[in-house]
């Protein structure tokens, strides 16, 4: 049974991927976009609640979005997927890989049928804001929390 700690940092992931997806809307949802939130999937490679805090956060945040089952449930398990390849990954370069790739290839599925556009293209457009999120905030982000010690938990077994 997981601690009360490791629920609370969980709820904190959730809270801050929600808040942030939504307080950016403009640039959180639609075959063009830039979830700055994403940068939170780099936290599993540090913190092991961030897998279901950012499945958790990813489901609010796309039920607050309006685009309907396919992103409320397709696009959170893409996250839960990702999230928990990323927490297996060696280094935050390796981990950007599964949220960059899953959502560039599964997301931008179900967003190409929703809004009429060619796979290549959404899937092009996603990778993209998935690079400048998880690659050129997250992985800076991940250094930072590691020297910071912002995350002072680094037990990944709680």
């Amino acid at each position: 049974m997981k601690s009360i700690r490791y629920i609370i940092r969980a709820a904190i992931i959730a809270g801050l991927y929600t808040v942030l997806t939504y307080f950016l809307k403009p640039i959180s949802y639609g075959p063009v976009q830039v979830r700055v939130s994403e940068a939170l999937t780099l936290l599993p490679l540090i913190e092991s609640s961030a897998v279901p805090g950012l499945f958790v956060g990813c489901f609010l945040a796309n039920l607050l979005g309006g685009l309907g089952p396919w992103d409320v449930y397709g696009g959170s398990l893409i996250t839960l997927l990702a999230a928990y390849i990323t927490s297996k990954m060696p280094n935050p370069f390796l981990g950007a890989l599964p949220p960059i790739v899953l959502n560039a290839l599964g997301v931008s599925y179900y967003l190409s049928l929703l809004y009429g556009m060619p796979y290549a293209i959404t899937a092009a457009y996603i990778g993209l804001g998935e690079f400048i999120a998880v690659g050129l905030l997250g992985i800076p982000l991940v250094f930072f929390i590691k020297r910071t010690g912002l995350i002072r938990y680094f037990d990944k077994t709680d």
